[in-house]
């Protein structure tokens, strides 16, 4: 992958990126780091919050978070950060993919005031240590891929980040999207927003319905399969649905994907050469739209066997923003264009 943020996939012919770096951008080279436990094994068994009025937050790894008050100086991954804030919760800096090249937010930005925050590092390694000590911070939130790995922390400073601040980690792959979405709800709260505030309450029907109107028509007889993935110039990377948050929701909620044959051993992608795509039988073909992935005007320009598949002769192929912020907000958006896509597409594959 390329600096950005994601889950795997490798990188151009010489050297393969580990599981974990091509899920590091959408092509961005993310090693991942070794993470540290915040709290002490002996309140392992606490969820959130504590009679003595201290504050406690166990996160996906088992470990807990503590402090004498509710954090207020949060620093997030971006789209941690754009989560919470669907919630209610604000940060005060972020990490990760954020702007654009021309200085537009990055997707995974969601609503985030880009320009009100301070930025710790835009691309996987630039996460400027110094910076964050300096905003004093009290929590550091951010998803894992690959548990406990804590997601976009540089390997070689991610002892000393967690040093500063206790750290919470909520899992976004090999889970669904909503239980997901649940945990960042969950954290919010105990950060102290509202769940019953109208702009939640009003997102989270918004997303249920989406979710009923994808269940309605993904199973409306006609069989469509789906396949989504990730383009370099050198392959083809189809994702393992189950690996993928959103993906698993999708088919939980009767979207039929393509049956993969090779999944790498790490999960997360089959890799497939140019040369052999056309063994990928898709009606709709989702292409991850994260930077540093080819896209689908760019594949049609270099790819005559791209521009063989079924999907792409009918023009059955959208983007997939695989690594949106998990919020009822963040998500209802994309299920509802999902659940147009596969109400409009035609049975091409066969």
């Amino acid at each position: 992958m390329l600096i950005r943020d994601s889950r795997f996939r490798p990188r151009p012919a010489a050297a393969r990126l580990s599981r974990r770096g091509l899920l590091a951008a959408g092509g961005a080279l993310g090693l991942g780091a070794a993470l540290a436990a915040c709290g002490d094994s002996a309140s392992q068994d606490a969820d959130s919050g504590g009679a003595d009025g201290a504050w406690r937050f166990k996160d996906d790894r088992g470990k807990v978070a503590t402090a004498d008050r509710t954090p207020e100086r949060i620093v997030g991954y971006v789209a941690s950060a754009a989560a919470l804030h669907d919630f209610g919760i604000e940060c005060t800096g972020v990490f990760g993919p954020t702007t654009l090249s021309g200085g537009k937010p990055d997707p995974q930005a969601g609503d985030l005031d880009v320009d009100e925050l301070t930025v710790i590092g835009n691309t996987y390694g630039q996460f400027n240590v110094e910076k964050y000590a300096s905003l004093r911070p009290e929590l550091l939130v951010t998803n894992m891929q690959e548990p406990p790995v804590l997601w976009y922390l540089p390997e070689e400073s991610t002892e000393e980040i967690v040093s500063l601040a206790p750290a919470v980690g909520i899992r976004t792959s090999g889970t669904s999207l909503k239980t997901a979405i649940e945990r960042y709800a969950e954290l919010a709260e105990a950060l102290g927003a509202d769940p019953e505030a109208e702009k939640v309450v009003r997102a989270k029907s918004r997303f249920e319905q989406a979710s009923q109107t994808l269940t309605s028509t993904a199973g409306d007889g006609r069989g469509l399969k789906v396949l989504a993935v990730s383009a370099s110039a050198e392959m083809l990377y189809a994702a393992v649905a189950d690996d993928f948050g959103d993906l698993r929701y999708y088919k939980e909620l009767g979207v039929e994907f393509v049956t993969l044959d090779n999944p790498g051993e790490g999960g997360f992608w089959e890799e497939s050469s140019w040369e052999t795509v056309d063994r990928y039988r898709a009606d709709v073909i989702m292409v991850d739209g994260r930077t540093g992935n080819l896209q689908p005007d760019q594949l049609t320009e270099a790819k005559p066997t791209w521009r063989r598949l079924p999907a792409v002769a009918a023009g059955q192929v959208i983007p997939w923003q695989s690594e949106a912020h998990h919020s009822y907000a963040g998500h209802a958006p994309l299920l509802e264009a999902l659940a147009d896509a596969l109400r409009d597409a035609k049975k091409v594959a066969r």
